[in-house]
């Protein structure tokens, strides 16, 4: 991202004077973003950084502190964190199979599949089947979802390998939680961490009062050279659908990001559960939220840390995508643990011992234990695709961030 092109917007907001370079850090960052943006972190269970800047161009208006907007991909780990819970209270076994707690998800030969696949992307679910007449609207409809992924049979030996789960994550990780605990992901996430951590936080149940503040998110068109890497990719995947047949359904990153855009700002979204993708909330909230996984906040710990070490242990290091798609180039690896994405070229946040989970578009929310920190970061431009590497608004702030950490 060139910072020429514009000057530096206005940051608001305060830090800690030991974190006072973050703000020109992240004023350089959003330099060249028409958006919004919001960063916060905490350290040992207190907010040292709190910014935000720029706008929400669809209604004309200052961002704020306050502004909530789609989260993407950072809901799941909002997911991972409850089901990390049900674990600790001695309710969920990762590894007993999932049909213990979901016995209709045996079907076609998963009977033996234990929930930390499902957490770990080695399930072999990664993707709606294409005679399910599963579409974008359909993900609305949680019966119809959760139907489909007990019935399917899987795309690959599960454990031998492991692709992004990236819709079908949250319907997996949320029905077993719905089946052990007898509440959704977006009750639990109401009733244990929005009102004790008071939390701008929400998966399904967005009021009314706080749509009027939300700022949708929107997609400009990206620059040549990142159109013609996207188009190598996409190429590779009709190469790989025309090859096996089986792998043809419903795929994100063939949708039009503005459909994609239209459908996850619509106040129907915002009352339905899907939590892989449209958790709403704002950085504040994030930040406060992995906080709490690691330390105390206002008395309140969410994750022992015994629980929060393992969920933490990386889990994919050792296996590659199932063929056909390992044939797909992948330019900036990932690496996940047990719900949660973890330190890597696509993703670095703090280096080793971070977890957490970007979102679609640039999110990004995770801590990092060995130096108590805490990071959220939202915004509304869907500036960053994922197969480039890491989002170039994260790197400024992520490098001053670690020199304070350094110097702390």
């Amino acid at each position: 991202m060139s910072n020429s092109s514009r000057a530096f917007p206005v940051v608001e907001g305060r830090t800690d004077q030991k974190f006072e370079a973050m703000r020109d850090a992240f004023a350089r960052a959003q330099a060249d973003d028409p958006g919004g943006a919001q960063l916060c972190v905490y350290q040992n269970g207190q907010v040292v950084v709190d910014l935000w800047t720029g706008r929400d161009l669809i209604n004309d208006r200052r961002f704020s502190a306050d502004t909530p907007t789609v989260l993407m991909s950072a809901s799941k780990g909002i997911t991972a964190i409850t089901a990390h819970m049900l674990v600790e209270r001695g309710e969920l076994d990762l590894d007993a199979p999932v049909s213990v707690y979901w016995p209709e998800f045996a079907q076609n030969g998963k009977g033996k599949i234990p929930v930390r696949y499902l957490l770990s992307h080695q399930a072999g679910l990664a993707e709606f089947p294409a005679n399910s007449g599963i579409t974008l609207e359909k993900l609305l409809d949680w019966d119809r979802c959760v139907e489909v992924l007990a019935e399917m049979a899987p795309l690959w030996t599960p454990g031998s390998a492991f692709m992004y789960h990236a819709a079908t994550f949250g319907y997996l990780i949320g029905e077993v939680i719905r089946r052990v605990s007898g509440k959704t992901v977006g009750q639990s996430l109401a009733e244990g961490f929005r009102r004790p951590l008071g939390l701008d936080l929400w998966l399904g149940d967005l009021p009314a009062s706080k749509e009027a503040n939300f700022a949708p998110q929107f997609t400009l068109a990206s620059d040549p050279s990142a159109q013609t890497e996207r188009q190598m990719l996409d190429s590779a995947d009709a190469d790989i659908d025309a090859g096996d047949p089986s792998l043809k359904a419903l795929k994100l990153n063939r949708i039009s990001p503005n459909k994609i855009d239209e459908f996850l700002n619509a106040r129907d979204t915002h009352l339905a559960e899907i939590p892989a993708a449209n958790a709403v909330g704002n950085a504040r909230s994030l930040a406060r939220l992995y906080a709490a996984t690691i330390g105390e906040v206002n008395g309140i710990r969410l994750l022992n840390e015994e629980t929060m070490s393992r969920a933490r242990v990386p889990q994919t290091d050792n296996l590659s995508r199932p063929s056909p798609s390992d044939k797909r180039p992948v330019l900036h690896p990932s690496r996940f643990a047990l719900g949660f994405q973890i330190s890597s070229a696509r993703c670095p946040m703090l280096g080793e011992g971070s977890f957490g989970h970007s979102g679609r578009g640039g999110r990004l929310a995770f801590a990092h234990p060995e130096t108590g920190t805490a990071v959220g970061y939202t915004c509304n431009n869907m500036a960053w695709d994922h197969e480039a590497g890491p989002d170039a608004r994260w790197l400024p702030w992520i490098a001053a961030l670690n020199k304070a950490l350094v110097h702390r």
